[in-house]
Protein backbone atom coordinates (compact mmCIF):
# COMPACT_ATOMS: atom_id res chain seq x y z
CA UNK A 1 0.00 0.00 0.00
CA UNK A 2 1.14 3.28 -1.03
CA UNK A 3 2.57 5.82 1.89
CA UNK A 4 -0.03 8.92 2.57
CA UNK A 5 3.55 11.24 1.79
CA UNK A 6 3.71 9.45 -1.63
CA UNK A 7 0.63 11.21 -3.35
CA UNK A 8 0.78 14.72 -2.71
CA UNK A 9 1.46 16.24 -6.69
CA UNK A 10 1.13 18.90 -8.66
CA UNK A 11 -1.52 18.49 -11.97
CA UNK A 12 -2.41 21.13 -14.24
CA UNK A 13 -5.18 18.93 -15.92
CA UNK A 14 -8.29 20.29 -15.84
CA UNK A 15 -7.09 23.06 -13.93
CA UNK A 16 -4.06 23.69 -11.24
CA UNK A 17 -4.19 21.03 -8.82
CA UNK A 18 -2.36 20.98 -5.97
CA UNK A 19 -3.08 17.40 -4.21
CA UNK A 20 -2.30 16.18 -0.68
CA UNK A 21 -1.58 16.16 3.12
CA UNK A 22 -1.14 19.10 3.86
CA UNK A 23 -1.72 21.52 1.18
CA UNK A 24 -4.15 23.57 2.51
CA UNK A 25 -0.86 25.93 3.41
CA UNK A 26 -0.52 26.50 0.12
CA UNK A 27 -4.08 28.49 0.07
CA UNK A 28 -2.60 32.14 0.47
CA UNK A 29 0.03 31.03 -1.93
CA UNK A 30 -2.33 30.66 -4.46
CA UNK A 31 -3.98 33.72 -4.36
CA UNK A 32 -1.19 35.67 -4.43
CA UNK A 33 -0.43 33.66 -8.02
CA UNK A 34 -4.01 34.91 -9.30
CA UNK A 35 -3.08 38.20 -7.83
CA UNK A 36 -5.56 38.25 -4.56
CA UNK A 37 -4.98 40.62 -2.30
CA UNK A 38 -8.48 40.49 -0.60
CA UNK A 39 -10.17 37.29 -0.76
CA UNK A 40 -14.04 36.51 0.01
CA UNK A 41 -14.40 32.77 1.42
CA UNK A 42 -17.43 31.40 1.01
CA UNK A 43 -18.91 28.66 2.43
CA UNK A 44 -22.14 26.89 4.00
CA UNK A 45 -23.04 27.35 7.65
CA UNK A 46 -21.62 23.78 9.13
CA UNK A 47 -18.76 24.07 7.83
CA UNK A 48 -18.46 27.94 9.05
CA UNK A 49 -18.43 26.60 12.42
CA UNK A 50 -15.06 23.86 12.33
CA UNK A 51 -11.99 24.78 13.78
CA UNK A 52 -10.95 24.37 10.45
CA UNK A 53 -12.07 27.83 9.07
CA UNK A 54 -10.99 30.44 11.52
CA UNK A 55 -7.37 28.78 11.57
CA UNK A 56 -7.37 29.00 7.64
CA UNK A 57 -8.97 32.71 8.28
CA UNK A 58 -6.25 33.29 10.71
CA UNK A 59 -3.23 31.58 8.69
CA UNK A 60 -4.45 33.91 5.80
CA UNK A 61 -4.19 37.18 7.94
CA UNK A 62 -0.92 36.47 9.33
CA UNK A 63 0.55 35.83 5.77
CA UNK A 64 -0.95 38.82 4.73
CA UNK A 65 -4.12 37.67 2.72
CA UNK A 66 -6.63 39.21 5.04
CA UNK A 67 -9.90 36.94 3.77
CA UNK A 68 -13.26 37.70 4.44
CA UNK A 69 -16.24 34.89 4.95
CA UNK A 70 -19.72 34.48 3.51
CA UNK A 71 -21.51 31.35 4.38
CA UNK A 72 -25.04 31.96 4.19
CA UNK A 73 -25.63 28.95 1.38
CA UNK A 74 -28.35 26.33 1.75
CA UNK A 75 -27.82 22.38 0.67
CA UNK A 76 -29.14 23.47 -2.66
CA UNK A 77 -27.50 26.94 -3.07
CA UNK A 78 -30.29 29.95 -4.66
CA UNK A 79 -30.40 32.75 -6.28
CA UNK A 80 -30.85 34.59 -3.31
CA UNK A 81 -27.65 32.93 -1.66
CA UNK A 82 -25.74 34.47 -4.99
CA UNK A 83 -26.91 37.68 -5.09
CA UNK A 84 -26.14 38.07 -0.72
CA UNK A 85 -22.61 36.98 -1.54
CA UNK A 86 -22.37 39.55 -4.80
CA UNK A 87 -23.80 42.23 -1.83
CA UNK A 88 -20.93 41.74 0.53
CA UNK A 89 -18.50 41.03 -2.42
CA UNK A 90 -18.76 44.22 -3.94
CA UNK A 91 -19.47 46.37 -0.77
CA UNK A 92 -16.08 45.31 0.84
CA UNK A 93 -13.92 45.23 -1.86
CA UNK A 94 -12.86 41.58 -2.21
CA UNK A 95 -11.30 40.84 -5.44
CA UNK A 96 -11.10 37.09 -5.57
CA UNK A 97 -13.09 33.62 -4.39
CA UNK A 98 -12.06 30.88 -2.62
CA UNK A 99 -14.95 28.41 -2.83
CA UNK A 100 -14.32 26.17 0.13
CA UNK A 101 -16.65 23.09 0.89
CA UNK A 102 -18.87 20.99 -0.38
CA UNK A 103 -20.85 20.83 -3.97
CA UNK A 104 -23.30 23.68 -2.54
CA UNK A 105 -20.76 25.69 -1.22
CA UNK A 106 -18.32 25.47 -4.65
CA UNK A 107 -21.29 26.27 -6.74
CA UNK A 108 -22.41 28.81 -4.57
CA UNK A 109 -19.27 30.50 -5.10
CA UNK A 110 -18.06 30.01 -8.40
CA UNK A 111 -21.62 31.91 -9.35
CA UNK A 112 -20.73 34.82 -7.11
CA UNK A 113 -17.36 35.00 -8.89
CA UNK A 114 -18.93 35.09 -12.31
CA UNK A 115 -21.49 37.82 -10.98
CA UNK A 116 -19.51 39.72 -9.26
CA UNK A 117 -18.19 42.23 -12.07
CA UNK A 118 -21.05 41.73 -13.99
CA UNK A 119 -24.06 44.16 -14.86
CA UNK A 120 -26.54 41.77 -15.78
CA UNK A 121 -28.31 39.29 -13.71
CA UNK A 122 -27.53 35.53 -12.69
CA UNK A 123 -30.20 34.30 -14.70
CA UNK A 124 -28.82 35.45 -18.01
CA UNK A 125 -25.96 33.41 -17.56
CA UNK A 126 -27.82 30.27 -17.70
CA UNK A 127 -26.40 27.27 -20.34
CA UNK A 128 -28.98 27.95 -22.88
CA UNK A 129 -27.63 28.41 -26.28
CA UNK A 130 -24.75 31.25 -26.37
CA UNK A 131 -26.44 32.78 -22.69
CA UNK A 132 -22.65 32.17 -21.92
CA UNK A 133 -21.28 34.84 -24.01
CA UNK A 134 -23.07 37.51 -22.29
CA UNK A 135 -20.51 37.39 -19.72
CA UNK A 136 -18.04 39.88 -19.67
CA UNK A 137 -15.43 38.01 -18.69
CA UNK A 138 -12.88 40.83 -17.32
CA UNK A 139 -15.54 41.13 -14.40
CA UNK A 140 -15.16 37.32 -13.37
CA UNK A 141 -13.21 37.02 -10.02
CA UNK A 142 -10.25 34.63 -9.59
CA UNK A 143 -11.18 31.17 -7.79
CA UNK A 144 -9.27 29.33 -5.86
CA UNK A 145 -11.17 26.26 -5.10
CA UNK A 146 -10.86 23.98 -2.07
CA UNK A 147 -13.11 20.91 -1.58
CA UNK A 148 -14.10 19.32 1.89
CA UNK A 149 -16.38 16.17 0.13
CA UNK A 150 -15.36 13.86 -2.49
CA UNK A 151 -18.90 13.82 -4.35
CA UNK A 152 -19.71 16.47 -7.22
CA UNK A 153 -15.96 17.42 -8.00
CA UNK A 154 -17.43 21.32 -8.64
CA UNK A 155 -13.61 22.56 -7.84
CA UNK A 156 -12.91 21.26 -11.54
CA UNK A 157 -16.26 22.64 -13.41
CA UNK A 158 -17.09 25.10 -15.77
CA UNK A 159 -20.78 25.41 -14.04
CA UNK A 160 -22.83 25.70 -11.63
CA UNK A 161 -26.04 24.06 -10.72
CA UNK A 162 -28.37 27.11 -8.77
CA UNK A 163 -32.21 26.98 -7.21
CA UNK A 164 -34.77 29.41 -8.63
CA UNK A 165 -37.18 29.87 -6.20
CA UNK A 166 -39.45 31.24 -7.71
CA UNK A 167 -40.05 28.16 -10.54
CA UNK A 168 -38.53 25.52 -8.05
CA UNK A 169 -36.31 25.11 -10.70
CA UNK A 170 -32.38 24.13 -11.14
CA UNK A 171 -30.53 25.98 -13.50
CA UNK A 172 -26.91 25.43 -14.67
CA UNK A 173 -25.13 28.83 -14.93
CA UNK A 174 -22.39 28.57 -16.94
CA UNK A 175 -18.43 30.06 -18.23
CA UNK A 176 -15.56 28.70 -19.07
CA UNK A 177 -13.52 31.17 -16.63
CA UNK A 178 -15.82 29.74 -13.86
CA UNK A 179 -13.66 27.08 -13.90
CA UNK A 180 -11.21 27.74 -10.68
CA UNK A 181 -7.75 28.41 -11.57
CA UNK A 182 -6.35 26.47 -8.69
CA UNK A 183 -7.10 23.52 -6.55
CA UNK A 184 -6.54 22.81 -3.38
CA UNK A 185 -7.61 19.01 -2.98
CA UNK A 186 -6.21 17.93 0.75
CA UNK A 187 -7.61 14.49 2.79
CA UNK A 188 -7.00 16.18 5.67
CA UNK A 189 -9.87 18.61 5.55
CA UNK A 190 -12.40 15.89 4.72
CA UNK A 191 -11.70 13.86 7.73
CA UNK A 192 -14.33 14.97 10.18
CA UNK A 193 -16.95 13.98 7.29
CA UNK A 194 -19.31 11.66 8.71
CA UNK A 195 -19.78 8.12 7.18
CA UNK A 196 -23.28 8.71 5.59
CA UNK A 197 -22.14 11.96 4.03
CA UNK A 198 -19.12 10.22 2.87
CA UNK A 199 -21.31 7.58 1.85
CA UNK A 200 -23.64 10.06 -0.51
CA UNK A 201 -20.85 12.10 -1.95
CA UNK A 202 -19.00 8.83 -2.84
CA UNK A 203 -21.96 7.73 -4.88
CA UNK A 204 -22.30 10.99 -6.69
CA UNK A 205 -19.26 10.60 -7.71
CA UNK A 206 -19.64 7.39 -9.54
CA UNK A 207 -22.95 8.88 -11.05
CA UNK A 208 -20.98 11.10 -12.46
CA UNK A 209 -18.54 8.64 -13.90
CA UNK A 210 -21.15 5.83 -14.75
CA UNK A 211 -23.22 7.87 -16.56
CA UNK A 212 -20.47 9.89 -18.13
CA UNK A 213 -19.04 6.42 -19.52
CA UNK A 214 -22.81 5.75 -20.30
CA UNK A 215 -23.53 8.51 -22.55
CA UNK A 216 -23.39 8.51 -26.27
CA UNK A 217 -20.65 9.72 -28.23
CA UNK A 218 -17.02 9.44 -28.93
CA UNK A 219 -14.44 10.85 -26.59
CA UNK A 220 -12.28 8.26 -25.43
CA UNK A 221 -10.56 10.59 -22.89
CA UNK A 222 -13.55 10.85 -21.26
CA UNK A 223 -14.50 7.09 -21.05
CA UNK A 224 -10.63 6.26 -20.04
CA UNK A 225 -11.23 9.15 -16.84
CA UNK A 226 -14.66 7.63 -16.15
CA UNK A 227 -13.52 4.01 -15.94
CA UNK A 228 -10.46 4.54 -13.62
CA UNK A 229 -12.26 6.90 -11.49
CA UNK A 230 -15.25 3.97 -10.88
CA UNK A 231 -12.08 1.83 -10.27
CA UNK A 232 -10.89 4.37 -7.36
CA UNK A 233 -14.39 4.61 -5.97
CA UNK A 234 -14.64 0.60 -5.74
CA UNK A 235 -11.75 0.40 -4.20
CA UNK A 236 -11.35 3.31 -1.69
CA UNK A 237 -14.75 4.22 -0.95
CA UNK A 238 -16.21 1.51 1.33
CA UNK A 239 -12.56 2.12 3.37
CA UNK A 240 -13.45 5.95 3.62
CA UNK A 241 -16.57 5.15 4.94
CA UNK A 242 -15.89 2.86 7.20
CA UNK A 243 -12.47 4.23 8.32
CA UNK A 244 -12.86 7.95 8.26
CA UNK A 245 -9.61 9.01 9.80
CA UNK A 246 -7.23 6.52 6.69
CA UNK A 247 -5.95 9.95 4.70
CA UNK A 248 -5.23 7.82 1.63
CA UNK A 249 -8.47 6.19 1.20
CA UNK A 250 -10.14 10.09 1.45
CA UNK A 251 -6.95 11.25 -1.30
CA UNK A 252 -8.10 8.76 -3.85
CA UNK A 253 -12.01 9.83 -3.66
CA UNK A 254 -10.99 13.28 -3.70
CA UNK A 255 -8.88 12.54 -7.21
CA UNK A 256 -12.11 10.25 -8.32
CA UNK A 257 -14.32 13.20 -7.66
CA UNK A 258 -12.46 15.51 -9.96
CA UNK A 259 -12.04 12.49 -11.74
CA UNK A 260 -16.40 12.42 -12.52
CA UNK A 261 -16.61 15.91 -13.20
CA UNK A 262 -13.82 16.28 -15.62
CA UNK A 263 -15.12 12.93 -17.38
CA UNK A 264 -19.33 14.54 -17.30
CA UNK A 265 -17.66 16.87 -20.02
CA UNK A 266 -18.93 13.91 -22.09
CA UNK A 267 -22.45 14.39 -20.51
CA UNK A 268 -25.06 12.91 -18.00
CA UNK A 269 -27.93 11.51 -17.53
CA UNK A 270 -31.11 10.45 -16.54
CA UNK A 271 -30.09 9.88 -12.87
CA UNK A 272 -28.84 13.67 -12.87
CA UNK A 273 -32.22 14.96 -15.32
CA UNK A 274 -34.23 13.45 -12.30
CA UNK A 275 -31.97 14.72 -9.48
CA UNK A 276 -31.87 18.05 -10.19
CA UNK A 277 -35.90 18.92 -10.21
CA UNK A 278 -36.28 16.32 -7.12
CA UNK A 279 -33.42 18.49 -5.43
CA UNK A 280 -35.51 21.84 -6.45
CA UNK A 281 -38.64 20.98 -5.29
CA UNK A 282 -37.83 18.83 -2.25
CA UNK A 283 -34.76 20.10 -0.81
CA UNK A 284 -32.59 16.73 -0.40
CA UNK A 285 -29.38 15.86 -0.84
CA UNK A 286 -28.16 15.43 -4.41
CA UNK A 287 -25.65 12.57 -3.46
CA UNK A 288 -27.91 10.46 -2.13
CA UNK A 289 -30.80 11.27 -4.76
CA UNK A 290 -28.66 10.45 -7.61
CA UNK A 291 -27.59 7.02 -5.13
CA UNK A 292 -31.12 6.02 -5.17
CA UNK A 293 -32.08 6.47 -8.22
CA UNK A 294 -29.20 4.79 -10.50
CA UNK A 295 -30.27 1.33 -10.69
CA UNK A 296 -33.55 2.10 -12.27
CA UNK A 297 -31.82 3.97 -14.86
CA UNK A 298 -29.45 1.78 -15.43
CA UNK A 299 -31.33 -0.84 -16.03
CA UNK A 300 -33.84 1.55 -18.36
CA UNK A 301 -30.60 2.57 -20.59
CA UNK A 302 -29.88 -1.52 -20.74
CA UNK A 303 -30.35 -1.79 -24.06
CA UNK A 304 -27.73 1.06 -25.01
CA UNK A 305 -24.96 0.33 -22.47
CA UNK A 306 -24.78 -3.58 -21.68
CA UNK A 307 -21.41 -4.16 -23.68
CA UNK A 308 -19.82 -0.88 -21.81
CA UNK A 309 -20.62 -2.13 -18.47
CA UNK A 310 -19.79 -5.87 -19.04
CA UNK A 311 -16.02 -3.92 -20.41
CA UNK A 312 -16.23 -2.06 -17.15
CA UNK A 313 -17.33 -5.29 -14.69
CA UNK A 314 -14.20 -7.06 -16.58
CA UNK A 315 -11.70 -3.54 -16.05
CA UNK A 316 -12.75 -3.69 -12.20
CA UNK A 317 -11.72 -7.47 -11.72
CA UNK A 318 -15.12 -8.86 -11.37
CA UNK A 319 -15.85 -12.58 -12.07
CA UNK A 320 -18.23 -13.37 -14.63
CA UNK A 321 -18.42 -9.59 -16.11
CA UNK A 322 -21.74 -8.50 -17.81
CA UNK A 323 -24.51 -5.92 -17.08
CA UNK A 324 -25.60 -7.64 -14.40
CA UNK A 325 -22.43 -7.75 -12.65
CA UNK A 326 -22.41 -4.18 -11.98
CA UNK A 327 -26.03 -3.84 -11.19
CA UNK A 328 -25.49 -6.25 -8.40
CA UNK A 329 -22.13 -4.58 -7.26
CA UNK A 330 -24.09 -0.96 -7.14
CA UNK A 331 -27.47 -2.93 -5.19
CA UNK A 332 -24.28 -4.19 -3.07
CA UNK A 333 -22.91 -0.69 -2.10
CA UNK A 334 -26.44 0.91 -1.79
CA UNK A 335 -27.09 -2.04 1.36
CA UNK A 336 -23.51 -1.54 2.63
CA UNK A 337 -23.99 2.08 2.60
CA UNK A 338 -27.86 1.98 4.07
CA UNK A 339 -28.90 3.96 0.94
CA UNK A 340 -32.83 4.07 0.84
CA UNK A 341 -33.75 1.60 -1.82
CA UNK A 342 -36.44 3.92 -3.04
CA UNK A 343 -37.09 7.34 -3.20
CA UNK A 344 -40.19 7.24 -0.90
CA UNK A 345 -37.12 6.47 1.67
CA UNK A 346 -36.34 10.30 1.31
CA UNK A 347 -39.63 11.73 2.41
CA UNK A 348 -41.35 11.71 -1.83
CA UNK A 349 -44.66 10.78 -2.90
CA UNK A 350 -46.38 10.46 -6.16
CA UNK A 351 -47.80 13.90 -5.81
CA UNK A 352 -45.30 15.71 -7.89
CA UNK A 353 -44.41 12.98 -10.41
CA UNK A 354 -45.69 14.55 -13.93
CA UNK A 355 -43.96 18.30 -12.83
CA UNK A 356 -40.48 16.41 -11.98
CA UNK A 357 -40.79 14.04 -15.35
CA UNK A 358 -41.50 17.54 -17.27
CA UNK A 359 -38.44 19.06 -16.10
CA UNK A 360 -36.40 16.23 -15.81
CA UNK A 361 -37.30 15.78 -20.09
CA UNK A 362 -36.00 19.41 -20.56
CA UNK A 363 -33.12 19.57 -17.87
CA UNK A 364 -29.14 19.96 -20.00
CA UNK A 365 -28.07 16.97 -18.90
CA UNK A 366 -31.39 15.09 -20.51
CA UNK A 367 -30.13 14.57 -23.94
CA UNK A 368 -27.19 12.86 -23.12
CA UNK A 369 -28.71 10.29 -21.43
CA UNK A 370 -27.55 6.93 -23.22
CA UNK A 371 -31.24 6.53 -24.97
CA UNK A 372 -33.21 9.04 -25.75
CA UNK A 373 -36.08 9.64 -23.05
CA UNK A 374 -39.81 11.41 -23.03
CA UNK A 375 -41.48 12.94 -20.87
CA UNK A 376 -43.21 9.39 -20.10
CA UNK A 377 -40.18 7.54 -19.88
CA UNK A 378 -39.03 10.05 -17.04
CA UNK A 379 -42.02 9.19 -14.92
CA UNK A 380 -41.70 5.79 -15.47
CA UNK A 381 -37.95 6.26 -14.45
CA UNK A 382 -39.35 7.89 -11.42
CA UNK A 383 -42.08 5.81 -10.46
CA UNK A 384 -40.18 2.96 -10.29
CA UNK A 385 -37.57 4.24 -8.26
CA UNK A 386 -40.34 5.97 -5.89
CA UNK A 387 -41.63 2.33 -5.18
Amino acid sequence: MSQISDLSANWNFPTAMRCGAGRIKDLADACRELGIKKPLLVTDPGIAKLPMVNEILEDNKAKGMPTGLFQDVKPNPTGKNVDDGVKIYRENGYDGVIAFGGGSALDAAKAIALVAGQTRPLWDFEDVGDNWTRVNPDGVAPIVAVPTTAGTGSEVGRASVIVQEETHSKKIIFHPKMLPAIVISDPELTVGLPAPVTAATGMDALSHCLEALCAPGYHPMADGIAVEGIRLIAEWLPIAVEDGANLEARHHMLVAASMGATAFQKGLGAMHSLAHPIGAIYDVHHGLTNAVLMPYVLEYNRSAIEDRMARLAAYLGFENPSFTTIMNWVLELKERFNIPVGLVGLGLDDSKADEIAEKAAVDPTAPTNAIPLTVADMKTIFMNALK
